[in-house]
């Protein structure tokens, strides 16, 4: 049974949850930013993003009855691939990893630099650092790409 399937609207609050859960793990540590990471990122407003099918059109979730994982391709590049929090290293994100490449043609994306366990799950999974780098937008944190 293929368990990647394309997002619809009624996935978003599900969706939002994934990702802003993730975003305060993974990120608040980093930019410690409590306007930000408590205020600006909700759930709820998330979700209105989320609910337009234009949208949606490049989001996939992995779900299996329930929605456990997502990912945003433009393009060739992967914009963003979420785990729910206590379901990550269960191979969800391999499997979604796994359809943007064979399935969708993507073939790179940035990750934060001092995100080290995500760039660590990405080169376990077949993609490599290059030397290109660029400051995260307003911040003077700075991405690294990895291409497959």
């Amino acid at each position: 049974m293929n368990k990647i399937r394309q997002a619809t609207a009624e996935d978003a609050h599900r969706i939002a949850e994934i990702i802003v859960f993730n975003y305060r793990l993974n990120f608040y540590p980093i930019f410690k930013s409590d306007e930000f990471y408590f205020g600006q990122m909700q759930v709820k407003n998330l979700a209105e993003e989320y609910m337009n099918e234009n949208a949606l059109k490049n989001t996939f979730v992995y779900d299996d009855g329930v929605i456990k994982g997502v990912i945003d391709i433009e393009g060739k590049e992967i914009k963003r691939l979420f785990v729910e929090p206590v379901l990550q290293s269960c191979g969800i994100g391999k499997v979604l990893l796994g359809y943007a490449v064979e399935k969708c043609g993507a073939t790179f994306l940035w990750a934060l630099e001092k995100n080290t366990r995500a760039i660590e799950f990405y080169t376990k999974n077949g993609f490599l650092k290059l030397r290109e780098r660029k400051y995260e937008e307003d911040t003077t944190e700075y991405l690294i790409k990895l291409t497959i």
